[in-house]
């Protein structure tokens, strides 16, 4: 075969394999999601309290936000493709507990296995996506995170159609999606295995760093993490405000059912997608500051809005917040991966799991509030919380991240 054909064919596989961890990344995401999204049913079969159901959200992702960067430092070193799979056996495992969960307990050991099968998906398959994105970084990781967004988004249709008329039951159809989870996984990881053999026989390291990537000092790097940190923060505490409980404030305040709520959330996560898929592109056109300090400062006037809107409003509204804010994750990762190359793997796992460690201990919090002052007050606090994306104006120029003219 001649040297244009093998290229385009490797280019075609790579490609797929890009494809395949966006895909599992929707199927593991999906699930997932479906977990807070259903917190109104549990709370009523199993008669649990906002602070326990918040307890459930925090074991669901605190379990990720521990493990990941874990995983991600340690497979940085000695990449393991055989996790691939095995991650999507534990999701598998949870859905299973879901189903069957008679009490709490049951319930946040279900969480946790759901929180292990995302803290092996997420470094790893980002890392795939790095491998196989050529000069495209910005853009693979947006389709990778979009399948992610798309699942998300999937989640709170399926918790209506699904799960609403079955119950907990519902949840052993979602073991059909970690089935078909293992087999996804399972053909990435021979892909990756087979890369990581060819790199070994031809003398390239796992991850390739040019002689233009600039070291920066350990106070600068201190410095733009914690940007980023607060800036995660504000954004995922919030989510986890509207994944979780607005649909109590939904339910509360117009008076409509659980499916009417999901209706907003779906939107929510809908438009999450598509800012997600064109977060990437953008923020190679414009600059990744830019796109990182609009996705958070430019939801607040929504979220403002949010609380005192009609129905039909809260569904716009919804729509807004999450193609705006959802749009700068990816944006936020492939920003850290240029300050710290080579470490693909830690800075994933790092910021996936801080964005579940967040959400995770923002529930708890949020559950317990709620449980003394309602859910109207606590859901028109948080509304304040992309105003915290202001901070993104202290992050440094692209130019100085990237080692380019480019202003940011």
């Amino acid at each position: 075969m001649s040297q244009p054909a093998v290229a385009v064919t490797t280019r075609q596989t790579a490609n797929l394999v890009l494809l395949g961890v966006s895909m599992a990344h929707l199927l593991n995401d999906a699930m997932q999601n479906a977990v807070p999204a259903v917190f109104p049913i549990f709370q009523q079969s199993l008669h649990l309290s906002y602070a326990q159901i918040g307890w459930v959200a925090f074991t669901l992702n605190i379990t990720a936000s521990i493990l990941q960067p874990l995983i991600g430092y340690y497979t940085d070193r000695k990449p393991m493709p055989g996790l691939l799979p095995v991650g999507m056996v534990f999701t598998l495992l949870g859905m299973i507990g879901l189903a069957i969960s008679p009490g709490l307990g049951m319930l946040i050991l279900s969480a946790a296995l759901i929180g292990i099968g995302s803290s092996v998906l997420h470094p790893e398959s980002s890392r795939v996506a790095h491998l196989v994105a050529g000069s495209g970084k910005g853009l693979a990781q947006s389709v990778f995170q979009v399948g992610g967004n798309t699942g998300q988004a999937l989640a709170p249709l399926m918790v209506a159609f699904i799960i609403t008329p079955q119950g907990q039951h519902g949840f052993l159809w979602f073991t059909l999606l970690a089935v078909l989870g293992i087999m996804i996984q399972w053909y990435i990881g021979r892909w990756y295995g087979d890369h990581m053999q060819l790199r070994a026989v031809t003398g390239k390291k796992t991850v390739t760093v040019s002689s233009n990537d600039r070291r920066f000092s350990r106070g600068f790097v201190v410095f733009v993490l914690g940007i980023l940190v607060l800036l995660l923060f504000s954004k995922f505490v919030y989510i986890a405000s509207m994944t979780g409980y607005y649909s109590f404030y939904f339910m509360e305040k117009y008076g409509l059912s659980l499916e009417r709520a999901q209706v907003s959330l779906f939107a929510l996560q809908f438009a999450g997608m598509i800012g997600t898929l064109l977060g990437g592109p953008l923020a190679d056109r414009f600059g990744r500051k830019r796109i990182i300090w609009f996705s958070i400062a430019g939801t607040a006037p929504f979220s403002l809005l949010l609380p005192y809107a009609s129905p039909i409003g809260s569904i716009l509204l919804c729509f807004a917040i999450g193609a705006i804010l959802m749009s700068g994750f990816s944006v936020i990762i492939v920003y850290a991966q240029e300050m710290l190359p080579g470490q693909v793997g830690m800075i994933s796992g790092l910021f996936f799991g801080l964005s579940f460690g967040m959400g995770g201990l923002g529930s708890v919090l949020l559950g317990s509030i709620m449980d003394h002052t309602g859910v109207a007050p606590m859901i028109k606090v948080c509304a304040f919380l992309p105003l915290l994306g202001v901070l993104a104006f202290l992050l440094p120029k692209d130019s100085k991240m990237m080692g380019r003219s480019q202003e940011a």
